[in-house]
């Protein structure tokens, strides 16, 4: 099991562009991936669950994969949010 902590700092939050492209990025690994913000946990790879959370903008987010790639799949979900700058790494 491999866990991330971030702060999302981008003034929309996680919103529908890249919650979809995160989740796209989160599809293409095995092992389960789950995010933990705002007191509730989801399935990473669901878009309906992540834009459910409505993470804005100074929330901190955990994501956690626990799997066979389990490290592929944090390092890929993070670049990704660095280079979307959605966040940062905490």
């Amino acid at each position: 099991m491999v866990k991330k902590l971030f702060k999302i700092t981008n003034e929309s939050g996680l919103h529908a562009r890249p919650a979809t492209i995160l989740v796209n990025v989160a599809v293409n690994y095995k092992s389960e991936i789950m995010l933990n913000a705002l007191k509730k946990t989801i399935d990473f790879k669901s878009i309906m669950g992540v834009m459910s959370l409505g993470v804005y903008s100074g929330t901190t987010i955990e994501i956690i994969a626990n799997g066979e790639d389990e490290a592929d799949a944090i390092n890929a979900i993070k670049d990704k949010i660095l280079e979307l700058k959605l966040g940062k790494e905490i």
